[in-house]
């Protein structure tokens, strides 16, 4: 029978315990997945116990006061705190989403804390998205036109303007991405998610010109293809966007134009 083993340092193990300051008068325990690939040391689960009473109520608050005031060692990105730039995504009690949107009333015991899954590790909470980001600019996400520009802006009817919804709303955190099984096994290839539902965003904009061109770009078996419609990505949404939805409208102007 064969065996599979884990690479030794996917194997997380018991971390360093900090208690809450004596008189804690409302505790709650964070375990919070701690990596450092240029340490050599494998990575760790470390148990963080904050009085919130004395903390904001989102995960992203209480994250910056362990950094704050406990463990500076502590490594994550977060930048608008508002649900706009997308820079605190981490999978939080299972689930990938924002820590600067995530109430920690909404999580029941303790704080289960790791990086966006199948994604490498630069240090602690902040995954690596240069291939991600490579995979967003190689669709060209940007306005493309064969017409001279007009004096004024491009126009658009509020029909045409509707077409958008849904879909400029993405703020590239990648939480669809990473919770989409086919990007897990084949991410080198296949654009994922939220890469796929920007080039929906431009090919439903009636300004852009280059729909033909960029479907030439999709028609690929792996680039576009490699989606089963499991809807991980709709689910795990912050934004409460349809990533599966504007795959499915890709895969309609495929076959429209054959």
């Amino acid at each position: 029978m064969a065996t599979l083993t884990l690479p030794a340092n996917s194997k997380v193990q018991p971390g360093k315990a900090h208690p809450a300051k004596p008189g804690a008068k409302s505790p709650r325990t964070f375990k919070i997945y701690r990596f450092d690939p240029d340490g050599g040391a494998k990575p760790r689960l470390d148990s963080y116990t904050v009085d919130l009473a004395d903390c904001g109520p989102m995960v992203l608050d209480a994250l910056i006061k362990i950094k704050n005031e406990v463990d500076a060692t502590l490594t994550f990105r977060r930048s608008c705190r508002e649900g706009v730039c997308g820079s605190c995504a981490m999978n939080i009690d299972g689930t990938n989403t924002l820590a600067c949107t995530k109430y920690i009333s909404d999580v029941k015991g303790e704080v289960r804390i790791y990086p966006l899954p199948h994604m490498p590790v630069v240090k602690d909470l902040v995954p690596d998205l240069n291939r991600a980001y490579a995979q967003y600019a190689s669709i060209e996400p940007w306005l493309k036109t064969a017409t001279p520009p007009p004096d004024r802006e491009r126009a658009q009817s509020p029909e045409e303007r509707d077409r958008l919804d849904g879909l400029w709303e993405c703020i590239l955190c990648f939480c669809c991405s990473t919770a989409c099984p086919s990007y897990w096994w084949n991410g080198d290839r296949y654009l994922g998610p939220a890469v796929l539902l920007q080039a929906y965003r431009w090919l439903a904009d009636s300004r852009d010109e280059a729909a033909g061109e960029r479907l030439d770009g999709l028609e690929d078996p792996f680039r576009l293809y490699r989606c089963h419609t499991i809807l991980n990505c709709t689910r795990t949404c912050p934004k409460g966007l349809n990533p599966a939805k504007a795959i499915a409208e890709i895969k309609k102007l495929m076959v429209a134009r054959r």
